[in-house]
């Protein structure tokens, strides 16, 4: 009859405050959710003391932890038939202590190497493991409004990825500590299997659960063997595994019985279809027969349907900077050929134009160790990242639908066979098209369904046809490239690929007039920031992208050839870029007047003059008319800004920003007024008050006269006296041009010629592009 009460063994206690711990609760709180008054009977049981046997049983409940791990139960004695065996717990300890030892080195030979993607070599494990996050809410079983998921993407997509946005992350080792039985779920190629070497590698060394004998079992290998012998027995295969440490049957069994094992299952994921329901059906059986042992699974997201009875399930996390920075320095230390001192410098440049903002997409994808090592291949062979970046995704997107599963030999289901790696590019391709013109990073299952049974209806293979729109999402979520992201809604796993896929879409129709009306359609979005990407990466893909780059610069032209007061100003700003003496081309003494004249009007970037290879900020590097221009018009800025704030410091800074005689000496005249107008200027000795006076009274009318003498003399800081229609116009245009010269460097299949005909009537007013092209 079973005891009224129950105690916590000392080791049970442990355990219990841990996972107490990690949930932040207080003992009141914990007595509120096992529905007791007081916490005297939580005390109790955190002090070993006996309580209530259902209060004990509920406590651990709450606690995510298996009552029979913790309590205190009387010895279980297994005798064989000749009353011979393993009897007290000193002959269990000693036996254990002896397979551990006998193992060891079959562990280290199962788990302390790992094989990365195109690397020659095996890698040590601990040479490249970093530690791994856990999520204790899985993904796709909140229950969120797709409204709640939009509104966590920003305007600009300024972010590291859709997935796993506001989740709170764990250290993996204290899921393993603290739960006995443990689901790991996770996408493709984001450390499963690593993680569970990393746990058998530390087991196997007596730095964790150092009482347990682990047991690491590839459930692909396990399947196969049953598929042979016709058995799917986990013991019979554990007792192979023990085969040559001289462990008999009994002492097997007791050491299940007393839960002395760490039972390690890698890939639940990988056995095949006509095997897996035998399979887990003897994974349930063994781990509630022997529910004493700590057990760990690892499986795909998106194949998980069984849920084993007494596991928690928890997910990998993708990771996050930190963990990105200690993979890619042990990636290039420990994995590259490169000596030490290169292979630190190499990871510290990696990491430093990873933050980039150009490289934000690359950014993203960085976040699953298997594209991260592909990433790191990339920069080795290069010591940069492609500009090109439609090769990274196309090679991102083989991985995930095709390399990574046969380089490990792993057959799915027949799904897999019918619906080819061509048709599962080409479905979502156009699932990304059309959710990304729908402006929609998340989408229903509903939604998505039905894109799928509209691609499945327009084919003429029969076994296509058949296919489910259920089981081809399925599909898709266990490639890893569709992440349900709350129950029934679901998004590309990364923006990136639904960006590069979108682009995939429009130039992938073989006939022209269609491949042309898409590109006219694309070109219509232009001026939609969100669109820039798709451009550069269509670019990217085309085989010939003239037309769309000249498609997309007649649209940039039109934007400001029928307005006279813009064509005023482009006629002023191609006078003034003939007028200097540069060695830079004339496109780029364009970008630089540009950018210049409308910097603080507009709120402008550096982006289009530093792309076309001038930069603002370094004026050391500039033609003397360019550095002169420069210094001039930040000195007018700073005119302009003194009566909003008038300090001694401003005051220095406007002295110091004023040209120097020996800058200025070739021009006598512009020499003379700049003299003129420092001696104006109040001396920092005369104090804060004698300052605000002066310019209160003269500040306004010294501004202006600066900008009058900066006009006469060079010809710059002109007060155009844009309407907010111009400005947003002009905006338009500088940003569609930044695009347009990004995508010529983006693509190697335009011509030098179509690359020149381009470049030579950028950012001139419209009489002259005509005359270009004798319109």
């Amino acid at each position: 009859m079973a005891r009224r009460s129950l105690k916590a063994s000392t080791v049970g206690i442990e355990k219990a405050k841990r996972a107490f711990k990690i949930r932040e609760w207080t003992q009141e709180y914990l007595a509120s959710e096992v529905g007791l008054e007081t916490r005297q009977s939580i005390w109790k049981f955190f002090t070993g003391k006996p309580i209530d046997r259902q209060n004990f049983m509920e406590i651990c409940f709450q606690l995510g932890l298996d009552w029979q791990d913790i309590a205190q139960l009387p010895d279980q004695k297994l005798l064989t038939e000749g009353n011979q065996g393993w009897q007290n717990c000193q002959d269990v300890e000693s036996l254990v202590q002896m397979l551990r030892s006998r193992l060891s080195n079959k562990i280290q030979s199962q788990c302390a190497t790992t094989r990365l993607l195109d690397i020659a070599q095996p890698i040590q494990l601990e040479k490249i493991y970093v530690s791994t996050n856990i999520l204790n809410n899985i993904t796709s079983r909140r229950w969120l409004d797709i409204l709640d998921l939009q509104e966590l993407i920003p305007e600009e997509l300024n972010c590291s990825g859709l997935n796993q946005v506001d989740q709170e992350r764990l250290s993996a080792i204290q899921a393993v500590i603290t739960y006995p039985k443990l689901m790991v779920l996770g996408k493709p190629g984001s450390g499963k299997t690593t993680f569970l070497q990393h746990i058998a590698i530390q087991c196997n060394q007596g730095k964790l659960l150092s009482d347990r004998i682990p047991i690491f079992i590839r459930l692909k290998n396990f399947a196969e063997d049953a598929k042979k012998t016709g058995t799917h027995s986990l013991f019979n295969y554990i007792r192979q595994e023990l085969a040559d440490c001289g462990a008999s049957d009994q002492e097997i069994q007791t050491l299940l019985v007393d839960g002395r094992m760490l039972i390690l299952l890698d890939g639940l994921d990988e056995i095949p279809e006509d095997n897996n329901v035998k399979i887990i059906s003897e994974i349930d059986t063994f781990t509630e027969k022997y529910y004493r042992n700590q057990s760990i699974i690892t499986c795909r997201i998106g194949y998980q349907y069984y849920q084993f009875e007494g596991f928690s399930d928890v997910e990998i996390a993708d990771f996050d900077s930190s963990q990105i920075e200690a993979f890619v320095q042990n990636w290039f230390v420990n994995v590259s050929k490169n000596s030490l001192e290169k292979g630190k410098a190499l990871a510290c440049e990696f990491v430093q134009k990873l933050q980039l903002l150009e490289n934000q997409q690359i950014r993203e994808i960085a976040v699953r160790p298997l594209l991260l090592n592909l990433i790191c291949c990339v920069f080795q062979a290069r010591s940069d990242f492609p500009v090109r970046r439609v090769e990274l995704y196309k090679q991102g997107l083989d991985i995930l639908l095709n390399r990574w599963d046969k380089v490990r030999n792993i057959k799915r289901n027949e799904i897999y066979v019918h619906l080819s790696l061509p048709h599962k590019l080409e479905l979502l391709s156009q699932i990304a098209a059309i959710t990304f013109k729908q402006g929609n990073y998340f989408f229903t299952q509903s939604n998505v369904q039905q894109y799928i049974t509209d691609y499945l209806m327009k084919q003429t293979e029969p076994e296509v046809l058949q296919l489910s729109s259920e089981a081809v999402l399925k599909l898709l979520e266990t490639d890893g490239l569709l992440i349900e992201q709350a129950r029934g809604i679901y998004s590309f796993s990364h923006i990136a690929f639904q960006q590069y896929l979108t682009a995939k879409n429009i130039v992938t129709s073989p006939n022209p007039q269609i491949l042309e009306k898409k590109i006219i359609e694309l070109v219509s979005h232009l001026s939609e920031a969100r669109w820039h990407k798709i451009f550069l990466l269509t670019a990217g893909i085309l085989d010939n992208p003239t037309c769309l780059l000249q498609l997309m610069k007649q649209h940039i032209d039109q934007l400001v050839s029928f307005d006279k007061q813009l064509q005023k100003f482009f006629n002023w700003l191609n006078h003034k870029s003939l007028s200097v003496q540069s060695t830079h081309k004339r496109v780029s003494v364009r970008a630089f007047y540009l950018t210049l004249e409308l910097l603080d009007d507009l709120n402008l970037t550096n982006d289009l003059a530093f792309s076309l290879g001038i930069d603002l900020r370094f004026t050391s590097n500039l033609t003397p008319d360019l550095a002169l221009d420069i210094a001039l018009q930040f000195a007018l800025r700073l005119s302009l800004a003194l009566p909003y704030e008038q300090t001694l410091d401003r005051v220095l800074a406007l002295r110091f920003a004023l040209p120097d005689n020996g800058t200025v000496a070739c021009n006598p005249e512009l020499q003379h007024s700049l003299q003129k107008l420092k001696e104006q200027l109040p001396t920092p000795f005369q104090g804060r008050e004698k300052l605000k006076e002066w310019w209160s009274a003269n500040g306004q009318t010294w501004a202006n006269e600066l900008r009058l003498v900066i006009v006469r003399s060079r010809n710059i800081g002109h007060q155009w006296q844009f309407s907010e229609q111009h400005k947003e116009i002009l905006k338009q245009y500088y940003t569609a041009n930044y695009l347009l010269v990004d995508c010529l460097k983006s693509t190697c299949k335009v011509t030098p010629t179509v690359t020149e005909d381009i470049l030579v009537t950028l950012l001139l007013p419209a009489p002259k592009i005509f005359m270009k092209y004798n319109i």
